[in-house]
């Protein structure tokens, strides 16, 4: 039959052959040369491959990925898939994508730190989030994150004075929410809610105050049932699959491939409330300015701050929504973290009150905050056995050298090829048994604390709960003081704690990591003296 093909047909195919051989011999002579020199002058070795059926595509490894995540055990199936091939760092290969998976610190420090200009965040993760969030510093690189980066900083570095007043009115609104009879309550609903308030509060000047007695807005709850929709529908693990979800970012690069209607729809729902509110502080900022040159102390709004840097109406409102999302969804995955363990362990739970108590009643300020160790050291450990980011990767921009992880032993260098993904994943590096002790497992503040003659845990490049390098949070302190400031206030009002739950732990990840039973507990009130 091959012989009835047209003379035609014979030519174009022979012209594919050339054309691929000469390709071939091309980049053999040319890419492959550069490579083969690379590899040679840094010692570098082969990575020992992901433990595939099918070592080519990878799709039983995508089959796997998706029950895992619709099991919540995802985080730990990639720990448990290190642990049976022995190495911190391995290859994977998924469809046309290849990745090193590493829990190496020294990686890490490479990607995130020295070698930070030559990586990024890479084409996928930019188109799926840039219809939501726009050009912000959490969807930028280069010269357009640097830009974002430096018109936050200012902002940032002013929060982090210790101006912790603007939490109270919030924190009365939660304490208010919580059932005063031992009745059961779910904390973690309450907690994001919470720092949705805060955070509007910050960078809006205006909360969204869902946790007020008697709230009924409906401009605000049909922002905020839209900002919700699209955070869940990023990566579709929040979705039912009648809704369009696929079961999280394993499978995240076919929201490119599946149109969701609705999501475009609350998309312009979000933007509609954040442009109102950018373009009523831009009518008022002279108005403001004149005000401000009158009063000798001024509240600080974030909006106010990114309308007198730029005219850019697009800009502002995604510089907000990137920092609405950090300021809202991972402080509260880590409070309700937090609080999920305290109401497991009871000798955590009166250790952290004779802490507390140690107030008198009296409101923290920032000072006093600080220096609470045993508060710090809950909240350290709680972000290094659930990172709020448990996940994360970085895509090669360059032919480029990883310092470890290649060769029978591990310790040689790796060769990572331009436009080749890093993918680290903190949970598991977090539990390293070689980093954090033979109870690395376990919730233990009392590693973070220097005790008699045991010294206290020092951490680097292995514990990386904010990010590292020069993209490290620019909210850390934001965040921890908030939680602190919450935490204690709620001891203060509840002395007493139940928890409500009999499952442990179980990870329930978005674009942020918490508990997927929540945190269910039962509080109770501290008993007023009479008069």
């Amino acid at each position: 039959m091959i012989l009835l093909w047209p003379v035609s047909l014979y030519r174009t195919l022979l012209c594919f052959i050339c054309l691929l051989v000469s390709y071939c011999t091309y980049h053999h002579l040319t890419i492959g040369a550069s490579r083969r020199r690379l590899i040679a002058s840094k010692g570098c070795k082969p990575l020992r491959r992901w433990r595939n059926k099918d070592p080519f595509l990878g799709i039983d490894f995508l089959w796997a990925s998706y029950r895992a995540i619709k099991e919540h055990r995802a985080l730990e199936m990639t720990k448990d898939r290190l642990d049976l091939l022995g190495v911190n760092t391995a290859y994977l290969t998924i469809l046309t994508m290849t990745f090193v998976v590493t829990i190496e610190p020294e990686n890490l420090k490479c990607v995130l730190g020295s070698d930070f200009r030559n990586y990024s965040l890479g084409d996928l993760r930019k188109k799926m989030l840039k219809p939501f969030l726009g050009q912000g510093i959490f969807t930028t690189d280069g010269e357009e994150w640097q830009h974002s980066r430096e018109m936050l900083r200012p902002n940032f570095v002013r929060t982090q004075i210790g101006d912790v007043e603007m939490f109270e009115k919030h924190v009365e609104h939660l304490i208010q929410a919580i059932p005063r009879d031992g009745s059961m309550v779910d904390l973690q609903d309450l907690f994001f809610r919470f720092s949705l308030d805060v955070a509007t509060d910050l960078l809006f000047g205006e909360s969204t105050n869902t946790l007020a007695p008697g709230f009924a807005d409906a401009e605000v709850t049909e922002f905020v049932d839209a900002y919700v929709y699209c955070l869940q529908a990023l990566d579709g693990s929040g979705l039912s699959e009648e809704e369009g979800g696929y079961m999280g970012m394993a499978w995240g690069f076919l929201q490119l491939f599946l149109p969701n209607p609705k999501l475009k729809q609350q998309i312009e729902v979000v933007n509609n409330f954040v442009d109102k509110l950018v373009e009523t502080a831009m009518t008022n900022r002279d108005a403001r300015k004149s005000e401000l040159e009158k009063e000798s102390t001024s509240r600080y709004v974030f909006l106010h701050e990114l309308v007198d840097q730029t005219e850019d109406k697009i800009k502002i409102r995604s510089e907000l929504l990137n920092i609405l999302l950090a300021g809202r969804d991972t402080t509260a995955s880590m409070l309700s973290n937090v609080w999920f363990e305290l109401s497991k362990r009871p000798e955590i739970w009166t250790r952290l009150r004779r802490e507390i108590d140690a107030l008198d009643g009296e409101l923290p300020n920032f000072e006093r905050l600080k220096n609470m160790k045993y508060l710090h050291a809950v909240l350290n450990e709680s972000l290094r056995l659930y990172p709020v980011i448990p996940e994360n990767d970085r895509q090669a921009e360059v032919d480029t050298v990883l310092p470890v992880g290649g060769g029978d032993d591990g310790k040689a260098p790796v060769f990572v090829k331009k436009g080749q993904s890093v993918h680290w994943s903190l949970y598991t590096m977090h539990r390293r048994k070689d980093l954090y002790g033979e109870d690395a497992e376990d919730f233990k503040p009392e590693r973070w604390l220097d005790e008699g003659e045991k010294e206290g845990l020092r951490v680097g490049w292995e514990y990386l709960p904010f990010n590292g390098g020069p993209r490290i949070c620019i909210g850390q302190q934001f965040a921890l003081t908030e939680a602190s400031y919450v935490t204690v206030r709620l001891m203060q009002e509840f002395p007493k704690i139940e928890s409500r739950d009999p499952e442990p732990w179980r990870e329930k990840i978005t674009l942020t990591c918490t508990g997927l039973g929540g945190c269910k507990v039962a509080l109770f009130p501290r008993r007023r003296s009479r008069d």
